[in-house]
């Protein structure tokens, strides 16, 4: 018998909650940034999209709102249960929630996606997300920004000690107290392509360089 989904104020106190568990704990991390990019000192006019590996997203609502508090942001999350209560938290933190993903609801995603840029939104989206293969850019991010003609935020995120969860992508919680280093690659411009083969050297392009810090 399918279950039924909690009602929306159940969801609104489940996320509201959880912002205030995230939020105490992020206050005891220190961050520490590398910025190849030069974003942090001379931040770009134009909505950038940001790119990272699924299992490290758990700070980047947090980062987007303490250090990039002049920027709007955007960010995905699934249509699954899980989705709502997500979604709930994006917005906690001063994000657009955009409802959909690679395997479910992906067109419409791809719309909203173009929709919130076009509106002078950052959009944040996970390559490998939500079902993987781990670190392995799906063709998503690579239409939207073809789509829109921005360019992609590279960044690294790692902790220097944390709790790694046993879900497909080994989804990592950083611990009390951890330095949380973020590398930010220069910003990356993707090519029209005209062909199959074109567009899978740009994706793979992308790949290759979110792994250039030594992801597992």
């Amino acid at each position: 018998m399918k279950s039924e989904p909690p009602p929306p104020w159940k969801i609104r106190w489940i996320a509201q909650l959880a912002s205030w568990v995230m939020r105490a704990l992020f206050r005891t991390l220190r961050f520490r940034f590398i910025d190849h990019a030069g974003v942090l000192t001379d931040p770009p006019a134009e909505p950038l999209l940001w790119a990272f590996w699924h299992n490290r997203l758990v700070v980047s609502a947090y980062m987007f709102e303490r250090f990039f508090p002049k920027r709007r942001g955007a960010a995905m999350a699934s249509q699954s249960k899980d989705g709502e209560i997500i979604s709930g938290i994006i917005a906690a933190f001063g994000l657009r929630p955009i409802r959909g993903s690679s395997s479910r609801g992906g067109a419409r995603a791809l719309i909203e996606m173009k929709r919130a840029y076009d509106d002078g939104y950052d959009v944040a989206i996970t390559p490998d997300g939500p079902r993987g293969p781990r670190y392995h850019v799906n063709p998503g991010i690579i239409k939207l920004a073809q789509l829109t003609g921005a360019k992609i935020f590279p960044m690294h995120i790692e902790y220097s000690r944390c709790w790694r969860l046993k879900s497909w992508d080994g989804f990592m919680v950083p611990k009390p107290f951890a330095t949380v280093t973020i590398t930010y690659d220069a910003l990356h411009p993707v090519a029209a392509t005209t062909t199959e083969e074109e567009f899978e050297a740009e994706r793979v392009k992308l790949e290759r360089l979110l792994q250039v810090a030594g992801d597992e």
